[in-house]
């Protein structure tokens, strides 16, 4: 157990909050500001504050994926440039995997020194997803891409600005290889003044504590929150702990791609070891190296102590170990841009890993593990401009030892939302004709694994593009103790009708005509315990509110208990 001291529990604690309520509220500024429906409506973007060593101090609670990146960007600006070279005013943009510690090349992060007396004492960071970044495919997301140059514009770290001015020549240059320059300008203008209100009141609060509080407070914080999580280590029975879940395949029809996690417990230091794993995918669900951290630090916090501060001290205490040349350590220049597949999958191995070394109350099945994306574009009559409409869908959630798990939502590491119907059809020409939970989706069991969701779009105009970056459309979301499977993921183009065609996951550059329909039906989760101990009040809940169709439920609890179920007083 660790004896690290901490200097004032009190001040930390409140420095603590005020730290996370900057991050907080530069997330607001960047939501409410940015013109583009992804990021205004969708909060696909995330804020965070690191001090001047590069050290994780807080991160606003966003998307978890993005973490890894903005650490990534943070340290490659560190490696590159000396403090004493930056001005107040600067400010670096970077994207790509391989040459800033990036995610994916449509999240774009800006990194900001913040100078107090002329000496930098923090930076701010924000990451926003842009809709498209250029490439092969509108969206830059395609799941079939077999090498990073086919996804876009790549950003190693650069300034974007220089003593307070934005090098307008530089932010020329990034959206005009984009499909739609004028969104992707006021984006980055927002990214840029985001950072810029973060460091005004970074600013405000070393005037009101003194620099020597701030700093001790910040020692104190990582100090506190290393050693709970050290705590939280060592409770757990020392061993190893092996949990495998797969891809369906690797971008292209294939042979399912294993994510192995081996959890190693010693005392107080937990290591993650994903030996085992797949090799490089030829397409492009590679997962580079900061969305593996990130993905393996929201796992542990997750699992062990979900109340736990983002920041460096809950980082420190874990090992990673990614065999390279592998699907989560690929090498350059392999293709990146639908890793946010294989992380929430990659989570759902970490996830069954740990839970092994938990009593079988602190369980839970597998959560749908995927996220289900798509890109729409085509001509905007309006806007006479190209238009790319990206989303993500969630699914089910894992049932636990207490409860059903929670229906269609994002689990894991995506942590977006879905853009309202009504701004759907009035920034886009599309038409959203049904938005539903999708029946007999969650595992049967004890307690039913959270459903699935459909939405499904009618195209508007001619020589409209779609492509999809999705999975689980072959391996379904386990159950636990005896609880049933979930189902899986569909997309079907124009179903219900003669032309009805049924998608491959990594469905790409599809051009769609008006009239044309898309329908996403994503995978829900697993259920907990045998289906046999399903309460007959719930399982008659579930046939009167359609989640369950009969002929389902007869299939996986009996005819018998479903009549049970039906005369059972509501």
């Amino acid at each position: 157990m660790s004896t690290d001291r901490i200097a004032d529990p009190v001040q930390m604690d409140v420095f603590s909050n005020r730290l996370l309520a900057i991050a907080e509220d530069m997330g607001s500024i960047l939501i409410r500001s940015s013109f583009s429906s992804n990021i205004k409506e969708r909060r696909d973007c995330s804020t965070a504050l690191f001090d001047a060593c590069g050290r994780l101090i807080t991160q606003a609670d966003h998307i978890p994926i993005h973490l890894g990146a903005m650490v990534g960007a943070v340290e490659t600006i560190l490696s590159r440039h000396t403090l004493d070279s930056m001005a107040p005013g600067d400010a670096f943009i970077a994207n790509d995997p391989y040459l800033a510690g990036g995610s994916h090349l449509p999240d774009i992060s800006i990194i900001s020194p913040v100078h107090q007396d002329g000496v930098v004492r923090f930076f701010c960071g924000n990451i926003a997803h842009h809709a498209d970044v250029g490439g092969k495919t509108p969206g830059s997301t395609s799941g079939v891409s077999r090498s990073i140059f086919e996804e876009g514009i790549r950003i190693p770290v650069i300034k974007i600005a220089r003593g307070g001015s934005i090098d307008e020549d530089l932010l020329e240059l990034i959206a005009c290889n984009t499909r739609d320059p004028e969104e992707r300008l006021l984006d980055l203008r927002t990214q840029i003044g985001t950072n810029q209100r973060g460091a005004v009141m970074l600013l405000q609060l070393i005037d009101r504590m003194g620099w020597d509080s701030v700093s001790q407070a910040i020692e104190d914080i990582l100090t506190y929150t290393r050693r709970r999580l050290k705590n939280r280590i060592a409770a757990l029975p020392d061993g190893s702990y092996r949990f495998e879940r797969a891809m369906d395949d690797d971008g292209f029809p294939g042979a399912p791609v294993p994510i192995v996690c081996t959890v190693r417990v010693a005392g107080d230091s937990l290591e993650l070891d994903f030996e085992g794993s797949g090799p490089e995918a030829r397409g492009a669900i590679n997962l580079p190296d900061s969305a593996l951290k990130a993905s393996v630090y929201y796992c542990v916090r997750a699992v062990l102590d979900p109340g736990l501060m983002p920041n460096q001290g809950s980082i420190d205490p874990i090992v990673i170990k990614a065999p390279e040349r592998s699907i989560v350590n690929p090498r350059a220049p392999s293709a990146v841009a639908a890793r946010a597949v294989t992380s929430n999958r990659l989570c759902g191995a970490v996830f069954g890993a740990l839970y092994q070394a938990m009593p079988p109350e602190a369980g839970m099945a597998s959560c749908n593990d995927s996220t289900s994306a798509i890109s729409v574009s085509g001509w905007h009559a309006k806007r006479e401009a190209t238009y790319v409409y990206p989303e993500s869908m969630g699914g089910g959630a894992g049932a636990f030892s207490d409860r059903d798990g929670m229906d269609a939502v994002h689990v894991h590491t995506v942590n977006s939302t879905n853009l309202p119907a009504e701004a759907l059809e009035l920034e886009y020409p599309l038409i959203l004709e049904e938005y539903c939970l999708v029946p007999d989706s969650g595992g049967a069991g004890r307690f039913r694994g959270g459903m699935g969701m459909a939405r499904q779009i009618r195209i508007r105009e001619d020589g409209t593009t779609f492509s999809a970056r999705s999975d689980a459309h072959i391996v379904a979301a386990p159950g636990i103790y005896g609880g049933l499977p979930s189902s899986v993921t569909r997309i079907t183009r124009n179903p219900g009708t003669p032309n009805e065609e049924i998608l491959h996951s990594k469905a790409s550059g599809l051009t769609l005509e008006a009239g044309e329909t898309i329908r996403v039906e994503t995978l829900g989760a697993g259920g907990y315990g045998p289906p046999g101990e399903r309460s007959l009040e719930d399982l008659g809940r579930d046939l009167r509110q359609d989640k369950v169709t009969r002929a389902a439920a007869e299939r996986d609890y009996g005819v018998d208990m479903v009549a049970q179920a039906l005369r059972v007083p509501r």
